[in-house]
């Protein structure tokens, strides 16, 4: 199995790389980060203290760890944590926002011989994937050289559960060397279950993510924040997070409706890759309206689209919006994270498509803590702020649900506890 495998992937490659090399470089993105991939840049970990490997895919994965790394170097101070991500983005963020960790790097090649190079340069005593990245050599490898391997906030969507079901023995067989998953809801451990998972290794412990813990901003924050982006304190603010090609479209056609009836209305729109920010520009500035970026506002320039152009930022202007918008749901994308906003008590909109938040986007909406909307109409409406008090006491449900949804982030670091200790007394 792991032969064919590697062969496939070895081909999957050469036929791919060009192509992905040509496409990054045109689009301005990283590439495949081959040399780092391959552990030619890794240093060797010259420590001999405990050791705990976290993986994360992407930007969502990683900013989920900043809560748990923080408790951990506070409860263990000489915990050494080393995170590797896939993406260039998850990267960039990771550097920025995981200080605790030793080292931020690629993760290697899913070939034996690159696995065992970062492995033997590390040695982890717990290797840790985060959500949903299964690549088999990796597994395999760290089932061998890890004293135990874990999975945290673990998910299994719809879309990979119905692959998974198709090739049910590999995926047993595959996941074999986790010892423990620790998933978000009761539906991800049923259907871990069912691919053959023993019941005694699973365990719900919820979404980390709910345990956002972003800084507190003062109204004066908020004030001098708008002053210095040129945004007169008697607008309202819709920002639109990590919006995906071909919602931008809708949200400019809304806003322009909307500006109709109702002028004292801005619009701020993050893209979720930020290098779209040209597209978005133009099509902002094809409907006739004013557009300004992120990195070029300053005190004085008026504009009724503002592009947010940088990493990083999201949240704070998720902080003084009055709507909060979560992009990649009214195009299929299965949704963005919700819960930056609902931290700062906004009222929560999204479109019918966020399957890759299932259970979080359903229990918001039945408890009044968000809406969903299907299209232009809906969206046009809300941005109308005919029902604004009723948005007003969306936004006060949303803090309160995540507030008694949180608890991931204990649960998740007594089991990594569990686990290091058991690695202690086996060495």
């Amino acid at each position: 199995m792991y032969i064919l495998y590697s062969f496939l992937l070895f081909l999957g490659l050469m036929l791919y790389a060009p192509a992905y090399f040509f496409k990054t470089r045109k689009a301005g993105r990283g590439g495949l980060n081959f040399l780092d991939r391959l552990g030619l840049r890794l240093s060797r970990r010259t420590s001999v203290g405990p050791c705990l490997w976290f993986h994360a895919v992407s930007v969502g994965e990683v900013l989920s760890l900043r809560r748990l790394f923080r408790e951990i170097k506070k409860e263990h101070h000489d915990w050494e944590i080393y995170c590797s991500t896939l993406t260039s983005t998850g990267h960039e963020v990771a550097r920025a926002k995981l200080t605790e960790a030793a080292s931020v790097f690629f993760v290697p090649l899913d070939f034996a011989w690159t696995v065992k190079r970062f492995f033997r340069a590390l040695h982890p005593d717990l290797f840790v994937l985060v959500e949903s990245e299964f690549w088999p050599n990796l597994l395999r490898i760290s089932g061998k050289s890890a004293s135990a391997v874990l999975l945290i906030n673990g998910r299994i969507s719809d879309r990979s559960f119905r692959k998974y079901r198709l090739f049910k023995p590999l995926m047993r067989r595959a996941l074999q060397p986790i010892d423990r998953y620790l998933v978000q809801t009761e539906q991800d451990r049923e259907r871990l279950l069912a691919l053959g998972v023993q019941p005694d290794k699973t365990d719900v412990a919820g979404n980390l993510k709910t345990d956002v813990n972003l800084p507190e901003l003062k109204p004066e924050d908020l004030a001098r924040i708008k002053r210095e982006i040129g945004l007169s304190p008697d607008k309202k603010v819709i920002v639109a997070g990590s919006t995906h090609k071909g919602e931008e479209a809708v949200l400019l056609s809304a806003y322009c409706a909307s500006r109709k009836q109702k002028e004292n209305v801005c619009l701020i729109i993050a893209p979720r890759h930020p290098q779209r920010a040209d597209e978005v520009e133009k099509l902002a500035a094809g409907c006739g309206l004013r557009v300004s970026r992120k990195s070029e506002a300053s005190p004085g320039r008026s504009w009724d689209v503002l592009i947010l152009d940088t990493l990083g930022e999201l949240a704070v202007f998720y902080a003084l919006s009055d709507v909060a918008f979560v992009g990649g749901s009214l195009v299929p994308k299965g949704g963005q994270n919700l819960l930056e906003p609902a931290f700062y008590g906004k009222p929560v909109i999204f479109g019918p498509s966020m399957h890759n938040f299932a259970f979080l986007a359903e229990e918001f909406v039945r408890r009044g803590a968000a809406r969903q909307v299907s299209g232009l109409e809906d969206l046009t409406e809300v941005l109308l702020f005919e029902e604004e008090i009723e948005l007003q006491k969306m936004g006060r449900q949303s803090r309160e649900l995540l507030s008694a949804l949180q608890g991931a982030t204990l649960k998740t670091l007594q089991v990594i506890e569990s686990l290091m200790a058991a690695s202690s007394s086996v060495s």
